[in-house]
């Protein structure tokens, strides 16, 4: 498995283009919220225990990205809204993050791998 690193490096004909791992997860974690039937992102076990405490707000929690040589892997854990179904929600999600990551990265994307990790119940006219 590839070393994580907190910056991904492109050459350019002018110098070199770096591109934080961080940015990478916050387009991700935007396009993956954007999709019907998605409540929202779940932290991942791996969470850190400041982001569990509440110590700290994170943008993009529940997405890890991997760096594997000329391209990355894109990790996410999702929470699916009751009454959707899991299976077409979870291609949407693969879709979308796919090609946000790609199109405004220019990064070549692996895979995108979805976890779902709950579902999550919405109440309407409720204060």
């Amino acid at each position: 498995m590839a070393e994580s690193r907190e910056y991904i490096s492109r050459p350019d004909e002018l110098g070199n283009i770096n591109i934080s791992e961080e940015v990478l997860s916050v387009i991700a974690a935007a396009a993956a919220t954007e999709v019907e039937g998605v409540g929202g992102l779940a932290a991942n076990l791996g969470s850190d225990i400041a982001e569990l405490l509440g110590g700290k707000k994170n943008l993009s929690k529940g997405i890890r990205i991997t760096v594997e040589e000329e391209s990355i892997r894109v990790d996410l854990s999702i929470l699916i809204k009751y009454g959707y179904t899991i299976l077409d929600v979870a291609k949407k999600v693969q879709s979308a993050v796919f090609t946000a990551v790609e199109n405004t990265s220019g990064l070549t994307v692996e895979s995108v791998n979805v976890h779902v990790a709950g579902v999550c119940f919405e109440r309407t006219g409720e204060k």
